[in-house]
């Protein structure tokens, strides 16, 4: 009876340990602990009249489907160009009830004192023109910038910012900052960056709190954000300039950590933090 008892104890023990503190930042290799993840927020509809759903990604299964996505990792050029502090490693990058989780750390790696996970699709899903949806909820805290953007797919052969950018949505953590949503595009203009940005502030609650559906409509001569199917910002893309907005572009999802913008996380940054995307959908109208 005593060695059953103490065998008891050492698997509570056990147990407890390996289920205790599951949001520890020095948990290895990503995430594999389950995280809470909301259960409300909007959702968009599976079809529009006039278009075809001609992509989608529901992050179903147990492993990120490569034919979709490719990882980028380390800490990038001047913190991939924006003094960002993060590491970027695949292990940051998780699945958990047909959800996409890249989780923020706070912990030293390669010389870098975070970790995040940074994906694109490019060489595998590429697109010019449609509606993109995508449903997700966005981590918290100062110094946290998550973003679902796209860049040009001949990013590797005329660089940034020639080979356009558009950012579908951009949050930036802390200092009552995090019930805004921001949409942007960057462009070539002589040989000089050019930009054009919108943004919009929820009525009650941040955007970390539940599902949001962040949009884009894009043609030959427009481009429309929406947050949950509300429109609020708009470019006309017709002139001449705008060019780089006629072509294929790849997705990125991504979690920074500092940078110019969000500034560095502080005393009150909690970690782990994490984005949770349910799906990305493209949409074109039909031929």
């Amino acid at each position: 009876m005593k060695k059953i008892k103490i065998i008891l104890s050492l698997f509570v023990l056990s147990f407890i340990t390996a289920c205790g503190d599951d949001e520890s930042p020095n948990t290895p290799g990503g995430s594999s602990a389950k995280i809470s993840i909301p259960t409300t927020g909007f959702t968009s509809p599976n079809s529009y009249g006039g278009m075809t759903l001609v992509w989608e990604d529901d992050f179903t299964g147990n492993s990120l489907n490569t034919s979709n996505w490719s990882f980028e990792t380390g800490r990038g050029q001047n913190g991939w160009g924006n003094n960002e502090l993060q590491f970027y490693r695949r292990e940051n990058t998780s699945l958990q009830d047909g959800n996409l989780i890249i989780t923020a750390k706070k912990e030293s790696f390669e010389g870098s004192e975070y970790t995040s996970s940074r994906l694109i699709t490019l060489n595998k899903q590429q697109f010019r023109y449609g509606r993109i949806d995508i449903r997700a909820v966005m981590p918290r805290g100062q110094g946290l910038w998550p973003a679902l953007w796209m860049l040009g797919s001949n990013f590797n052969t005329v660089g940034w910012p020639a080979c356009g950018e558009i950012d579908i949505m951009e949050m930036i953590g802390g200092q009552g900052r995090e019930n805004t949503v921001h949409g942007t595009v960057h462009w070539d203009n002589n040989g000089s960056r050019a930009q054009f940005g919108g943004e919009k502030k929820l009525t009650t609650g941040t955007l970390a709190d539940e599902f949001h559906v962040y949009s884009i409509t894009w043609d030959a001569t427009t481009i429309r954000w929406f947050i949950d199917d509300i429109q609020y910002h708009v470019i006309d893309t017709t002139p001449a300039e705008l060019d780089e907005f006629r072509r294929q572009f790849f997705f990125i999802f991504n979690v920074a950590v500092g940078g110019d913008w969000p500034g560095s996380p502080d005393n009150s940054t909690t970690f782990p933090q994490h984005m949770i995307v349910d799906y990305v959908r493209v949409f074109q109208v039909n031929p």
